[in-house]
Protein backbone atom coordinates (compact mmCIF):
# COMPACT_ATOMS: atom_id res chain seq x y z
CA UNK A 1 0.00 0.00 0.00
CA UNK A 2 1.79 3.66 -1.28
CA UNK A 3 0.65 6.85 0.11
CA UNK A 4 -2.73 7.49 -1.99
CA UNK A 5 -5.92 6.98 -1.73
CA UNK A 6 -4.96 3.89 -3.91
CA UNK A 7 -2.08 3.96 -2.27
CA UNK A 8 -2.46 5.84 0.88
CA UNK A 9 -2.62 9.71 -0.11
CA UNK A 10 -4.97 11.33 -2.65
CA UNK A 11 -7.15 14.46 -2.20
CA UNK A 12 -6.46 17.74 -1.63
CA UNK A 13 -3.01 17.12 -2.57
CA UNK A 14 -3.54 14.64 -5.22
CA UNK A 15 -5.68 13.68 -7.44
CA UNK A 16 -7.50 10.00 -6.62
CA UNK A 17 -8.00 8.92 -10.40
CA UNK A 18 -5.42 10.58 -12.54
CA UNK A 19 -6.67 11.45 -16.12
CA UNK A 20 -3.86 10.66 -17.88
CA UNK A 21 -0.29 9.06 -18.14
CA UNK A 22 1.49 12.93 -16.64
CA UNK A 23 -1.28 13.13 -13.64
CA UNK A 24 -0.65 9.24 -12.94
CA UNK A 25 3.30 10.26 -12.83
CA UNK A 26 2.82 13.22 -10.86
CA UNK A 27 0.80 10.83 -8.21
CA UNK A 28 3.29 8.37 -8.45
CA UNK A 29 6.00 10.81 -7.24
CA UNK A 30 4.40 12.15 -4.65
CA UNK A 31 3.27 9.09 -3.00
CA UNK A 32 7.09 8.11 -3.67
CA UNK A 33 8.41 11.67 -2.00
CA UNK A 34 6.14 10.98 0.77
CA UNK A 35 7.32 7.64 1.62
CA UNK A 36 10.54 8.53 1.59
CA UNK A 37 10.19 11.02 4.19
CA UNK A 38 12.30 10.65 7.43
CA UNK A 39 9.00 12.19 9.11
CA UNK A 40 5.99 10.85 9.96
CA UNK A 41 3.17 12.53 7.77
CA UNK A 42 -0.66 12.97 7.47
CA UNK A 43 -2.99 15.20 6.37
CA UNK A 44 -6.82 16.35 6.64
CA UNK A 45 -8.71 17.71 4.48
CA UNK A 46 -11.11 20.75 5.17
CA UNK A 47 -13.77 18.24 7.09
CA UNK A 48 -11.27 16.64 9.22
CA UNK A 49 -10.55 13.98 7.21
CA UNK A 50 -7.42 12.24 6.70
CA UNK A 51 -5.74 12.08 3.21
CA UNK A 52 -2.49 11.29 3.26
CA UNK A 53 -0.66 9.02 5.78
CA UNK A 54 2.93 7.87 4.77
CA UNK A 55 5.34 4.81 5.88
CA UNK A 56 6.86 6.56 8.67
CA UNK A 57 3.75 7.32 10.29
CA UNK A 58 3.02 3.75 10.13
CA UNK A 59 6.23 2.30 11.75
CA UNK A 60 5.45 4.88 14.41
CA UNK A 61 2.07 4.31 15.28
CA UNK A 62 1.37 0.72 13.57
CA UNK A 63 -1.94 1.33 11.51
CA UNK A 64 -1.64 1.13 7.32
CA UNK A 65 -2.20 3.65 5.17
CA UNK A 66 -5.19 1.67 4.16
CA UNK A 67 -6.63 1.82 7.75
CA UNK A 68 -5.84 5.68 8.72
CA UNK A 69 -6.67 7.32 4.80
CA UNK A 70 -10.84 8.25 4.95
CA UNK A 71 -10.85 8.18 8.93
CA UNK A 72 -12.08 11.47 10.45
CA UNK A 73 -9.47 12.45 13.01
CA UNK A 74 -8.01 10.61 14.92
CA UNK A 75 -10.84 9.97 16.86
CA UNK A 76 -11.40 5.92 18.12
CA UNK A 77 -8.28 4.77 16.83
CA UNK A 78 -5.12 7.08 17.11
CA UNK A 79 -5.94 8.98 20.36
CA UNK A 80 -8.47 8.40 23.40
CA UNK A 81 -11.68 9.31 23.17
CA UNK A 82 -11.45 11.39 26.21
CA UNK A 83 -8.02 13.85 24.14
CA UNK A 84 -9.88 13.48 21.30
CA UNK A 85 -12.16 16.43 20.47
CA UNK A 86 -8.84 18.52 22.41
CA UNK A 87 -6.53 16.74 19.59
CA UNK A 88 -8.85 17.06 16.75
CA UNK A 89 -9.22 21.35 17.74
CA UNK A 90 -5.62 22.26 18.05
CA UNK A 91 -4.96 20.40 14.97
CA UNK A 92 -7.30 21.93 12.68
CA UNK A 93 -6.35 25.42 14.23
CA UNK A 94 -3.64 25.45 12.18
CA UNK A 95 -5.82 25.28 8.96
CA UNK A 96 -6.82 28.75 10.38
CA UNK A 97 -3.17 30.45 11.81
CA UNK A 98 -0.23 32.40 10.05
CA UNK A 99 3.12 29.93 9.95
CA UNK A 100 3.11 26.91 11.53
CA UNK A 101 2.29 25.39 15.38
CA UNK A 102 3.82 22.95 17.26
CA UNK A 103 2.24 20.32 19.61
CA UNK A 104 2.75 17.71 21.31
CA UNK A 105 0.30 14.93 21.70
CA UNK A 106 -0.27 11.23 23.48
CA UNK A 107 -1.27 8.92 20.55
CA UNK A 108 -2.30 5.43 20.43
CA UNK A 109 -0.61 2.75 18.43
CA UNK A 110 -2.18 -0.18 17.16
CA UNK A 111 -1.42 -2.92 19.38
CA UNK A 112 -3.21 -0.52 22.33
CA UNK A 113 0.43 1.24 23.26
CA UNK A 114 1.28 4.99 23.48
CA UNK A 115 3.49 6.97 22.19
CA UNK A 116 4.66 10.65 22.58
CA UNK A 117 4.68 12.70 19.59
CA UNK A 118 5.75 16.23 18.65
CA UNK A 119 3.61 17.69 15.84
CA UNK A 120 4.21 20.56 13.29
CA UNK A 121 1.16 21.19 11.72
CA UNK A 122 0.54 23.95 9.17
CA UNK A 123 -2.56 24.74 6.42
CA UNK A 124 -2.85 23.48 3.01
CA UNK A 125 -4.72 25.82 0.52
CA UNK A 126 -5.96 25.31 -2.83
CA UNK A 127 -5.77 27.03 -5.99
CA UNK A 128 -8.01 29.74 -5.11
CA UNK A 129 -5.80 30.83 -1.89
CA UNK A 130 -8.35 29.40 0.79
CA UNK A 131 -7.57 27.00 3.21
CA UNK A 132 -8.20 23.72 1.90
CA UNK A 133 -6.74 21.12 4.63
CA UNK A 134 -3.64 20.68 7.32
CA UNK A 135 -0.27 18.74 7.06
CA UNK A 136 0.84 17.35 10.17
CA UNK A 137 4.47 16.00 10.56
CA UNK A 138 5.45 14.62 13.49
CA UNK A 139 8.42 12.18 15.10
CA UNK A 140 8.32 10.83 18.67
CA UNK A 141 9.61 13.04 21.51
CA UNK A 142 12.51 11.67 22.02
CA UNK A 143 13.65 11.14 19.07
CA UNK A 144 13.08 14.97 18.42
CA UNK A 145 14.93 15.97 21.60
CA UNK A 146 17.51 13.51 20.72
CA UNK A 147 17.94 15.86 17.64
CA UNK A 148 17.97 19.16 19.50
CA UNK A 149 20.18 17.73 22.00
CA UNK A 150 22.78 17.44 19.36
CA UNK A 151 22.40 20.84 17.44
CA UNK A 152 22.86 22.33 21.12
CA UNK A 153 25.71 20.33 21.64
CA UNK A 154 27.64 21.37 18.05
CA UNK A 155 26.52 25.11 19.19
CA UNK A 156 27.83 25.00 22.10
CA UNK A 157 31.33 23.22 21.13
CA UNK A 158 31.67 25.38 18.54
CA UNK A 159 30.91 28.75 20.39
CA UNK A 160 31.64 27.83 24.26
CA UNK A 161 33.99 24.35 24.39
CA UNK A 162 36.92 24.87 26.68
CA UNK A 163 39.00 22.47 24.35
CA UNK A 164 40.01 23.29 20.39
CA UNK A 165 37.30 21.97 18.54
CA UNK A 166 37.76 21.39 14.50
CA UNK A 167 36.14 19.96 11.47
CA UNK A 168 38.55 18.48 8.61
CA UNK A 169 36.65 17.79 5.30
CA UNK A 170 38.09 14.80 3.03
CA UNK A 171 40.41 17.16 1.63
CA UNK A 172 42.56 17.35 4.93
CA UNK A 173 41.27 21.58 5.16
CA UNK A 174 39.63 22.69 7.77
CA UNK A 175 35.97 23.53 7.25
CA UNK A 176 34.79 24.72 10.44
CA UNK A 177 37.04 26.23 13.48
CA UNK A 178 35.46 26.97 16.89
CA UNK A 179 37.00 30.06 18.87
CA UNK A 180 39.32 27.67 21.59
CA UNK A 181 40.98 26.38 18.51
CA UNK A 182 41.25 29.21 16.52
CA UNK A 183 43.01 31.49 19.46
CA UNK A 184 45.39 28.50 20.09
CA UNK A 185 46.07 28.32 16.19
CA UNK A 186 46.83 32.32 16.73
CA UNK A 187 44.30 33.05 13.51
CA UNK A 188 41.03 34.31 13.12
CA UNK A 189 38.43 31.26 12.76
CA UNK A 190 37.40 32.50 9.19
CA UNK A 191 40.66 32.64 7.82
CA UNK A 192 41.88 29.10 8.99
CA UNK A 193 39.07 27.36 6.94
CA UNK A 194 39.83 25.79 3.73
CA UNK A 195 43.65 26.36 4.03
CA UNK A 196 46.38 23.43 4.34
CA UNK A 197 47.06 22.53 7.62
CA UNK A 198 50.87 23.03 6.75
CA UNK A 199 49.82 27.01 6.63
CA UNK A 200 48.93 27.04 10.09
CA UNK A 201 51.24 24.60 11.95
CA UNK A 202 55.35 25.47 11.33
CA UNK A 203 56.18 21.75 12.42
CA UNK A 204 53.95 18.84 13.22
CA UNK A 205 51.85 18.75 10.51
CA UNK A 206 52.96 15.27 8.87
CA UNK A 207 52.03 13.75 12.23
CA UNK A 208 48.33 15.26 12.32
CA UNK A 209 48.19 14.42 8.49
CA UNK A 210 48.67 11.30 9.20
CA UNK A 211 46.20 10.62 11.70
CA UNK A 212 43.51 12.47 10.29
CA UNK A 213 44.10 10.13 7.04
CA UNK A 214 44.38 7.06 8.93
CA UNK A 215 41.05 8.08 10.67
CA UNK A 216 39.27 8.75 7.77
CA UNK A 217 40.05 5.33 6.29
CA UNK A 218 40.16 3.08 9.61
CA UNK A 219 38.03 5.44 11.65
CA UNK A 220 38.40 6.69 15.45
CA UNK A 221 41.63 5.62 17.06
CA UNK A 222 40.80 3.78 21.06
CA UNK A 223 42.52 6.72 22.91
CA UNK A 224 43.48 10.33 22.17
CA UNK A 225 47.38 11.19 20.89
CA UNK A 226 49.50 13.73 22.43
CA UNK A 227 51.41 15.52 19.82
CA UNK A 228 53.81 17.73 19.49
CA UNK A 229 53.58 21.34 17.43
CA UNK A 230 54.83 24.60 16.57
CA UNK A 231 52.62 27.27 16.39
CA UNK A 232 53.81 30.75 14.27
CA UNK A 233 53.04 33.86 16.58
CA UNK A 234 54.31 37.34 16.21
CA UNK A 235 57.06 36.31 18.54
CA UNK A 236 58.05 33.54 16.46
CA UNK A 237 57.27 30.02 16.46
CA UNK A 238 56.15 27.95 19.75
CA UNK A 239 55.81 24.74 20.41
CA UNK A 240 52.93 23.24 21.93
CA UNK A 241 51.79 19.49 23.15
CA UNK A 242 47.70 19.29 22.04
CA UNK A 243 46.44 16.14 23.75
CA UNK A 244 44.07 14.88 20.45
CA UNK A 245 41.07 12.84 20.41
CA UNK A 246 39.29 12.14 16.14
CA UNK A 247 35.98 10.70 15.11
CA UNK A 248 35.26 10.17 11.67
CA UNK A 249 31.90 11.76 10.28
CA UNK A 250 29.83 10.62 8.02
CA UNK A 251 26.55 11.47 6.50
CA UNK A 252 23.48 9.91 8.17
CA UNK A 253 21.41 10.56 4.45
CA UNK A 254 23.51 8.18 2.57
CA UNK A 255 22.43 4.50 2.44
CA UNK A 256 26.72 3.52 2.55
CA UNK A 257 28.68 5.43 5.18
CA UNK A 258 30.49 8.26 3.39
CA UNK A 259 33.20 9.94 5.49
CA UNK A 260 32.67 13.58 5.18
CA UNK A 261 36.14 14.43 6.97
CA UNK A 262 37.49 14.45 10.71
CA UNK A 263 36.16 15.90 14.28
CA UNK A 264 39.29 16.59 15.09
CA UNK A 265 39.04 17.49 19.50
CA UNK A 266 42.13 19.07 21.27
CA UNK A 267 43.38 20.16 24.29
CA UNK A 268 46.34 22.33 25.15
CA UNK A 269 48.87 20.15 27.67
CA UNK A 270 52.11 21.82 27.26
CA UNK A 271 52.67 22.83 30.90
CA UNK A 272 51.75 19.09 32.03
CA UNK A 273 53.73 17.21 29.94
CA UNK A 274 56.77 19.69 30.59
CA UNK A 275 56.18 19.16 34.07
CA UNK A 276 56.31 15.19 33.69
CA UNK A 277 59.45 15.13 31.68
CA UNK A 278 61.32 17.53 34.08
CA UNK A 279 60.12 15.41 36.86
CA UNK A 280 61.39 12.01 35.18
CA UNK A 281 64.76 14.34 33.90
CA UNK A 282 65.26 15.28 37.46
CA UNK A 283 64.46 11.92 38.49
CA UNK A 284 66.73 9.67 36.24
CA UNK A 285 69.56 12.61 37.12
CA UNK A 286 69.55 11.90 41.01
CA UNK A 287 69.69 8.60 40.38
CA UNK A 288 72.61 8.43 38.27
CA UNK A 289 74.17 10.75 40.91
CA UNK A 290 73.58 8.33 43.64
CA UNK A 291 74.96 5.29 41.56
CA UNK A 292 77.84 7.33 40.67
CA UNK A 293 78.65 8.27 44.45
CA UNK A 294 78.45 4.31 45.44
CA UNK A 295 80.61 3.77 42.22
CA UNK A 296 83.13 6.18 43.40
CA UNK A 297 83.40 4.87 46.90
CA UNK A 298 84.67 1.99 45.43
CA UNK A 299 87.93 3.49 43.59
CA UNK A 300 91.00 2.81 45.85
CA UNK A 301 92.27 5.95 43.26
CA UNK A 302 90.49 9.36 44.51
CA UNK A 303 91.29 10.68 40.38
CA UNK A 304 89.68 7.42 39.40
CA UNK A 305 86.40 8.34 41.21
CA UNK A 306 86.31 11.84 39.40
CA UNK A 307 86.08 10.13 36.03
CA UNK A 308 83.53 7.90 37.40
CA UNK A 309 81.52 10.60 38.60
CA UNK A 310 82.28 12.08 35.17
CA UNK A 311 81.24 8.54 33.31
CA UNK A 312 77.77 8.83 34.97
CA UNK A 313 76.85 12.08 34.86
CA UNK A 314 77.38 11.44 30.88
CA UNK A 315 74.29 9.48 30.37
CA UNK A 316 71.85 11.25 28.76
CA UNK A 317 73.30 14.48 29.12
CA UNK A 318 75.98 15.03 26.84
CA UNK A 319 78.18 13.66 24.11
CA UNK A 320 81.28 14.33 25.58
CA UNK A 321 83.18 15.50 28.91
CA UNK A 322 86.70 17.04 29.41
CA UNK A 323 88.10 17.06 32.70
CA UNK A 324 90.67 19.93 33.01
CA UNK A 325 92.90 21.23 36.20
CA UNK A 326 94.39 24.48 36.93
CA UNK A 327 97.98 24.41 36.32
CA UNK A 328 100.33 25.08 39.56
CA UNK A 329 99.01 25.73 43.20
CA UNK A 330 95.03 25.94 42.88
CA UNK A 331 93.80 29.19 43.50
CA UNK A 332 91.59 30.48 46.25
CA UNK A 333 89.08 33.06 46.23
CA UNK A 334 90.12 36.66 46.14
CA UNK A 335 93.24 35.62 45.26
CA UNK A 336 95.71 37.78 43.44
CA UNK A 337 96.72 35.15 40.17
CA UNK A 338 100.81 34.79 39.75
CA UNK A 339 99.95 35.22 35.65
CA UNK A 340 97.15 34.05 33.24
CA UNK A 341 95.23 30.77 33.78
CA UNK A 342 96.86 27.63 32.22
CA UNK A 343 94.68 24.55 31.92
CA UNK A 344 95.79 20.86 32.03
CA UNK A 345 93.99 18.30 30.46
CA UNK A 346 93.19 15.44 33.17
CA UNK A 347 90.57 13.28 31.04
CA UNK A 348 88.24 13.19 28.47
CA UNK A 349 86.01 11.17 26.26
CA UNK A 350 86.90 9.38 23.23
CA UNK A 351 86.19 11.80 20.43
CA UNK A 352 85.69 8.73 17.75
CA UNK A 353 82.63 6.81 19.76
CA UNK A 354 81.30 6.37 23.04
CA UNK A 355 83.20 5.31 25.95
CA UNK A 356 84.55 5.66 29.50
CA UNK A 357 86.32 8.77 30.35
CA UNK A 358 90.54 8.20 29.23
CA UNK A 359 93.09 10.00 31.58
CA UNK A 360 95.24 12.57 29.60
CA UNK A 361 97.95 15.13 30.03
CA UNK A 362 100.52 12.65 32.12
CA UNK A 363 102.97 15.53 30.73
CA UNK A 364 101.33 18.65 32.55
CA UNK A 365 101.82 20.39 29.33
CA UNK A 366 99.00 23.07 29.17
CA UNK A 367 95.74 22.97 26.97
CA UNK A 368 95.81 25.47 24.17
CA UNK A 369 93.28 27.80 24.85
CA UNK A 370 92.83 31.16 23.51
CA UNK A 371 91.97 34.33 25.41
CA UNK A 372 88.16 34.58 26.18
CA UNK A 373 87.62 30.53 26.01
CA UNK A 374 84.53 29.29 27.66
CA UNK A 375 86.92 26.85 30.03
CA UNK A 376 88.89 30.39 30.85
CA UNK A 377 86.06 32.46 31.34
CA UNK A 378 84.64 29.67 33.74
CA UNK A 379 87.62 29.84 36.20
CA UNK A 380 87.63 33.41 36.03
CA UNK A 381 84.50 34.31 36.91
CA UNK A 382 84.16 30.82 39.13
CA UNK A 383 80.65 29.94 37.65
CA UNK A 384 78.95 27.55 34.92
CA UNK A 385 79.34 29.39 30.98
CA UNK A 386 77.60 28.31 28.46
CA UNK A 387 78.66 28.76 24.57
CA UNK A 388 76.57 28.06 21.25
CA UNK A 389 78.19 27.38 17.77
CA UNK A 390 77.14 29.90 15.26
CA UNK A 391 75.61 29.31 11.36
CA UNK A 392 76.38 26.27 9.00
CA UNK A 393 77.32 23.04 10.04
CA UNK A 394 80.94 23.94 8.29
CA UNK A 395 81.26 27.24 10.60
CA UNK A 396 80.49 25.18 14.16
CA UNK A 397 83.07 22.53 12.90
CA UNK A 398 85.58 25.64 13.04
CA UNK A 399 84.26 27.34 16.14
CA UNK A 400 84.73 23.94 17.90
CA UNK A 401 88.29 22.87 16.67
CA UNK A 402 89.31 26.46 17.15
CA UNK A 403 88.34 26.06 21.07
CA UNK A 404 90.44 22.49 21.39
CA UNK A 405 86.73 20.45 21.03
CA UNK A 406 85.69 17.53 18.72
CA UNK A 407 84.75 18.57 15.54
CA UNK A 408 80.95 17.52 16.16
CA UNK A 409 80.81 19.75 19.37
CA UNK A 410 78.03 22.54 18.48
CA UNK A 411 77.18 23.28 22.15
CA UNK A 412 79.26 23.70 25.57
CA UNK A 413 78.75 24.08 29.25
CA UNK A 414 81.82 24.44 31.38
CA UNK A 415 80.99 24.55 35.04
CA UNK A 416 84.02 25.27 37.79
CA UNK A 417 85.97 22.94 40.02
CA UNK A 418 85.51 24.19 43.33
CA UNK A 419 86.53 22.68 46.48
CA UNK A 420 87.58 24.23 50.41
CA UNK A 421 87.03 27.20 48.81
CA UNK A 422 89.45 26.92 45.98
CA UNK A 423 89.00 26.70 42.06
CA UNK A 424 90.61 23.69 40.84
CA UNK A 425 90.01 23.51 37.92
CA UNK A 426 86.84 23.12 34.98
CA UNK A 427 84.87 20.15 33.70
CA UNK A 428 83.45 21.00 30.07
CA UNK A 429 80.47 18.76 28.28
CA UNK A 430 79.67 18.73 24.92
CA UNK A 431 76.51 18.31 22.67
CA UNK A 432 76.62 17.61 19.12
CA UNK A 433 74.15 18.96 16.42
CA UNK A 434 71.49 16.41 17.31
CA UNK A 435 71.02 17.52 20.77
CA UNK A 436 69.54 20.80 21.96
CA UNK A 437 71.21 23.43 23.58
CA UNK A 438 72.43 23.50 27.43
CA UNK A 439 69.96 25.27 29.42
CA UNK A 440 69.61 26.48 33.00
CA UNK A 441 68.23 23.28 34.97
CA UNK A 442 71.13 21.67 32.83
CA UNK A 443 73.77 24.08 34.31
CA UNK A 444 72.36 23.14 37.63
CA UNK A 445 73.06 19.49 36.73
CA UNK A 446 76.70 20.18 36.13
CA UNK A 447 77.20 22.19 39.00
CA UNK A 448 75.79 19.28 41.10
CA UNK A 449 78.52 16.62 39.21
CA UNK A 450 81.24 19.56 39.15
CA UNK A 451 81.00 19.54 43.18
CA UNK A 452 81.69 15.69 43.23
CA UNK A 453 84.30 15.83 41.02
CA UNK A 454 86.28 18.54 42.56
CA UNK A 455 86.06 16.76 46.15
CA UNK A 456 87.35 13.50 44.53
CA UNK A 457 90.40 15.59 42.99
CA UNK A 458 91.03 17.54 46.05
CA UNK A 459 91.00 14.29 47.83
CA UNK A 460 93.24 12.95 44.70
CA UNK A 461 95.85 15.92 46.02
CA UNK A 462 95.73 14.80 49.48
CA UNK A 463 96.61 11.31 49.07
CA UNK A 464 99.68 12.34 47.16
CA UNK A 465 101.18 14.73 48.63
CA UNK A 466 100.41 12.46 52.00
CA UNK A 467 100.69 13.67 56.00
CA UNK A 468 103.76 15.75 55.54
CA UNK A 469 101.87 17.64 52.92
Amino acid sequence: MSASRRSGATDELGPDDPDGPEESGGSDLLAALLDGMDAALCAFDADGVVTHWNREAERILGWTAAEAVGRHGFAGWAVRSADAEEVHARLMSAMHAPGRQVHEFALVTKDGGRVLVRTQSAAVRGPDGKPAGVYCAFSEVHAQIDLERSIALSEALFEDASWGVVLVDADLRPAVVNAHAARALGIGRTSALGRPLGELLAQGVEELESALTHVLAEGAPPAPAEMWVAVRTPEGERRRCWRSGFVRLASPLAEEPVPLGVGWLFLDVTEAKQGEQEGALLRFRTNQLHRAARAAAECEDPAEAATVHLDFALAGFADHALLDRVAGVPRAEGEEAAGPVRLVRLAATPAGAPGPSVPTGAAGLPVRYGEGHPALQCVERAGAVRADAPGSAERAREWALERQWPGDAVHALCAVLRSRGRTLGVVTFLRGAGRSRFERVDAVYAEDVAVRVAAALDLADAVRRGPAG
